[in-house]
């Protein structure tokens, strides 16, 4: 490996499309299993896939993964290296926005997949496992477009970061507990205020605990006059237990992009590079400009971008950035 500060460059074949740390190893599930040991060693991808999907993501636990086309219909559960089942979505509008998924585990510790498998304004969750259907049921669902969900930590709580018509970027989260009841609680607005999220163009959100969610705003404008939500540029800190802004906090004039994660108190964010920032704040408190990642500002459009591959290690001490030549290694401050 080079090394350049706190930057260290791990040579790749090909850039990775997806990543995940597996101990001190990285993995791309999308690249068959390819691992890069911490030495930088590649190590061959131990099967091959027969499908172009570009994308992936993993359970906390680790137990399951999905690799699908972030712009396409199709992806597939794994447990390990074996295929649980395929998944599907809507082709309604599919390549225009980023597929809706997300895995995890519900509060009595079920493993599950959320996703959106047969129309794309209707939410399900589904047991990863037996592929059992929890929210079946009647549905009255409204006209907004899912996309770039998450599960809370505690998996009490779902996020929604998709889009409704103007195009307009908006955010939406629901009780999953109160779901596997009512399923039809999923078509509704949900916990979050459409005055707390209306004010200016969400583009990216994660939870920093059980209980407290950060969203980022970019530049578009819908409310100038509303006055409860988070306006053009910042971000904010939500608690759901309150029902209330914690921290609303300008970011300058670097929108946040798409990809937020979270360390601690504090979020990664990459629209064009990675930035560590303060939400309390809107500080940056330490950035890579020469960590070149895709510039993607929302998660749907009709030009293609894909969304920057990075992860952080569970120790929150490093970070993984796919670019276009190399795996990128930062040491956080």
């Amino acid at each position: 490996m080079g090394a350049s500060m706190a930057v260290e460059s791990i040579p790749v074949k090909s850039a990775p499309k997806s990543l995940v740390w597996d101990g001190d190893e990285l993995v791309s599930a999308t690249g068959g299993g390819r691992r890069w040991g911490p030495d930088g060693t590649e190590r061959s991808a131990p099967y091959a896939w027969s499908f172009p999907f570009d994308t992936g993501t993993v359970s906390a636990s680790g137990r399951y993964s999905a690799v699908y086309q972030e712009r396409g219909t199709k992806g597939a559960l794994l447990e390990g290296e074996r295929v649980v089942r395929e998944l599907n979505r809507s082709y309604y509008r599919a390549p225009n926005y980023d597929y809706p998924l997300a895995l995890g585990a519900l509060g009595d510790g079920r493993e599950v997949v959320v996703h959106c498998p047969d129309e794309y304004n209707v939410l399900q969750i589904e047991d990863a496992a037996s592929g059992e259907r929890l929210t079946a049921g009647g549905r009255e669902p409204q006209d907004v477009f899912h996309s770039r969900l998450g599960l809370s930590p505690d998996g009490r709580y779902l996020l929604s970061v998709g889009w409704v018509w103007q195009p307009f970027g908006m955010a939406l989260v629901y009780d999953t507990a109160l779901a596997l009841s009512d399923p039809g609680t999923l078509d509704g607005d949900g916990l979050l205020p459409i005055s707390a999220v209306m004010t200016a163009e969400v583009t990216a959100g994660c939870w920093l605990d059980a209980d407290r969610l950060v969203l980022a705003t970019g530049a578009e404008e819908w409310d100038e006059e509303e006055t409860a939500g988070l306006p053009p540029l910042h971000l904010g800190v939500w608690s759901v237990s309150e029902g209330r802004w914690l921290q609303r906090s300008p970011v300058g004039d670097a929108e946040p992009g798409v990809l937020l994660l979270p360390r601690g108190d504090e979020v990664i964010s990459f629209l064009g590079h990675p930035r560590l920032l303060d939400p309390a704040t809107g500080r940056i408190v330490a950035e890579w400009p020469e960590v070149a990642v895709p510039v993607k500002p929302t998660c749907f459009g009709y030009r293609r971008v894909p969304t920057p591959v990075a992860a952080l290690h569970p120790d929150g001490t490093r970070l993984a950035v796919a670019t276009a030549e190399s795996i990128a290694l930062i040491t956080l401050p």
